[in-house]
């Protein structure tokens, strides 16, 4: 925010701050932090809830029911645990780097934000400012047509007598 407040206000005033900040912040992402990204999407979604339910559940099924006696994995399946294991320690680190990306995002937004509103800010002090001249006139002219109207009232009151 320090680089925001150096600019001058004529800078502020004359610069377009209309911009994606969605569309910025996308286009510097390396692949790796995309795919992270998507990742972090994807676990976070219904559809990685009900795939990974699915998943547990037949392999309880399979090494229960289907391969009883011959399952590679019998209870207390502990290869089931191992895999669980790694997913989660996978999965820690994606979502947490897809977490700072979305507060450096935030981040972006917030400073275009501020520098919105600064500039709404300038603009409409500008615009009293320039209302208050107009007002400032208005009240001369007012006056003047008043003191014109006062001189021709009473020159047509000299005329009639």
């Amino acid at each position: 925010m320090e680089n925001i407040e150096n600019k001058t206000i004529e800078e502020l005033a004359e610069a377009r701050h209309s911009k994606n900040t969605f569309e910025v912040h996308e286009g510097g992402l390396s692949f790796g932090e995309r795919l992270a990204d998507k990742l972090a999407d994807f676990a976070g979604s219904w559809t990685f809830i009900i795939i990974f339910i699915s998943v547990l559940l037949s392999w309880i099924v399979l090494n229960t029911i289907l391969l009883f006696g011959h399952a590679f994995d019998q209870y207390p399946f502990i290869l089931l645990n191992l895999v669980l294991s790694c997913i989660a320690a996978m999965q820690a680190p994606v979502i947490m780097m897809s977490q700072n990306r979305q507060e450096n995002r935030d981040r972006l937004r917030a400073e275009h934000d501020y520098e919105v509103n600064l500039k709404s800010e300038i603009l409409i002090e500008e615009v009293l400012k320039r209302l208050d001249v107009i007002e400032k006139r208005q009240e001369d002219i007012l006056q003047t047509l008043q003191r014109k109207s006062e001189i021709t009232q009473k020159n047509s009151e000299n005329c009639t007598k």
